[in-house]
């Protein structure tokens, strides 16, 4: 790799590291403040809060593999960790998705008798969605580790060694369970997506229809194109992880590099996201920058 690639690339790695932990830093103390002043938080801001943890922690290792690129540190630490890299991905994928679930179900009008339910019970499902989700991670992770490690191990060593093999002895069984195992969050996120941007802009035909003025249209737009913002974000990380588990992409090459930088901004970029789509948690972020500059 050339010295100006190498420095670029070291400083992206940086920028974004400290970008993501500290924008899910943000909303993890707004919300924490929150928790202690009113003893108690709302289930947007609890689910929030579990995600901006597991983005902090998603952060850190993907900052690991970008020094592993770099070859600034040894190969055995991204081996070490890479268990725990897959739980807080799958685990941060399922927020990820109930919360695009809880966007859809608070905002979007669909008459049918299912989602009205959900609409009227969403906010207190959450906790026990982020219970299950997180039994569920710790379940896959334990299978993975006892049947799947020594794929996961393989792929890995596969992109560090010199002797590179071809992408053809690697067993196809493993990598199509991981691949089933990531299908679900992304269905259901899918499908949540589809279902607001369809009840919004029917609502939005309706309104231009009767000639009147929608006072909720600002906002609704915000968490349209919010959402739809993490659609992208969603999908490439999805995209970059196939590429990597099925070693489409050579070790040290650009488009590796380009994949890691991906990985990172997915994290980042949504809570970038959400900080400025949220006005709540906007409102609140800048009261806590204000504070921060009045006790300097």
């Amino acid at each position: 790799m050339l010295e100006a690639h190498f420095i670029i690339f070291l400083l992206w790695a940086v920028m974004q590291s400290l970008t993501g932990v500290f924008a899910n830093g943000i909303i993890l103390v707004v919300n924490s403040i929150a928790l202690v002043r009113q003893r108690r938080l709302a289930s947007l801001d609890l689910l929030l809060s579990c995600l901006a943890t597991t983005r902090i922690c998603m952060q850190v290792l993907i900052f690991s593999i970008h020094l592993v690129a770099l070859s600034l540190v040894k190969e055995s630490v991204f081996i070490d960790n890479f268990l725990i890299l897959m739980f807080v991905n799958e685990l941060g994928l399922w927020f990820a998705t109930w919360l695009g679930v809880f966007y859809c179900v608070k905002i979007a009008t669909i008459p049918h008798p299912i989602f009205f339910w959900l609409k009227m019970r969403i906010s207190k499902l959450v906790p026990w969605l982020i219970l299950g989700s997180l039994l569920h991670s710790l379940i896959s992770s334990g299978l993975q580790s006892n049947y799947m490690w020594s794929f996961y191990k393989g792929v890995i060593e596969n992109y560090f060694s010199k002797n590179r093999t071809k992408t053809e002895d690697t067993p196809s069984e493993p990598f199509y369970i991981f691949i089933a195992g990531l299908i679900p969050p992304l269905l259901i996120f899918l499908v949540a997506v589809l279902l607001l941007v369809f009840s919004l802009g029917r609502h939005t035909q309706q309104m231009r229809t009767m000639g009147t003025r929608d006072p909720c249209r600002n906002p609704h737009i915000n968490a349209l194109l919010s959402i739809l913002s993490f659609l992208i974000l969603y999908f490439s990380h999805y995209a970059v992880t196939i590429l990597f588990c099925a070693q489409i992409v050579q070790f040290g090459s650009f488009l590796f590099l380009l994949c890691v930088m991906i990985s990172g901004a997915y994290p980042a970029g949504h809570s970038i996201i959400l900080i400025l789509g949220n006005a709540k948690l906007k409102q609140n972020v800048k009261m806590f920058l204000l504070r921060g500059k009045c006790c300097q």
